[in-house]
């Protein structure tokens, strides 16, 4: 089963990596920094000018890395992801008719949700993994409370995660960390070697939680 095989992917690799820019040029470097250091999984954000093609062009480029697409505000923008190579759907909140989409392409869509009623809701329309968002508006615990009376609900934690407390959101019970500025700031001043480093710092830590 295809979501079944991505996602399984995704979470053997514990770190997508959210590319945004200014440009597809500058988001196009960003990635391929990402990839040198490791990172597996790359989720290019509808914010960045022309993500449909640079979602196609990273796809083809780095065939042995999982490219998605996030910032999918509605159906309309999954699908075109979806048909630009994309190979999962993360958006800001849940959307019923984007879970629809992704149900019969057979592409995981990881929806933000902030309440356990959020979550079961999403779980009720196929979703595999939610994306707790923002992430720095919650403790690791958090997950850890939640999975107590709900043990199938995965949870990657978005937003405020760091190299000093990655670790405690995967003891926590994180099935996967999605980070973006974190590794991803120094390129703002075109310092993709820095990126890289923190690339390869996030991705060592994952693996071993």
């Amino acid at each position: 089963m295809q979501v079944y095989k991505i996602l399984s992917t995704m979470i053997e690799h514990k770190l997508a990596v959210v590319i945004r820019g200014e440009s597809s040029a500058m988001a196009e470097k960003t990635a391929k920094a990402c990839v040198d250091g490791g990172v597996k999984t790359l989720e290019v954000t509808f914010t960045v000018p022309g993500a449909r093609g640079l979602l196609a062009s990273l796809a083809e480029t780095y065939e042995d890395a999982t490219i998605g697409a996030g910032t999918v505000l509605d159906s309309e923008t999954a699908r075109i992801a979806i048909l630009s190579g994309a190979r999962f759907i993360v958006s800001p909140g849940f959307s019923e008719e984007t879970a629809k989409l992704c149900n019969r392409y057979g592409i995981p869509y990881l929806p933000g949700c902030m309440t356990v009623n959020e979550m079961l809701h999403a779980a009720e329309f196929g979703t595999s993994v939610v994306k707790l968002f923002p992430g720095s508006n919650f403790d690791p615990s958090f997950i850890k409370n939640v999975k107590g009376p709900l043990p199938h609900i995965n949870i990657m934690p978005t937003g405020g995660i760091t190299l000093g407390n990655a670790n405690d959101w995967l003891e926590a019970g994180a099935v996967m960390l999605g980070v973006g500025g974190e590794i991803t700031k120094p390129a703002k001043t075109g310092n993709y070697g820095e990126v890289t480093t923190l690339a390869e710092s996030f991705q060592n830590l994952a693996a071993k939680g």
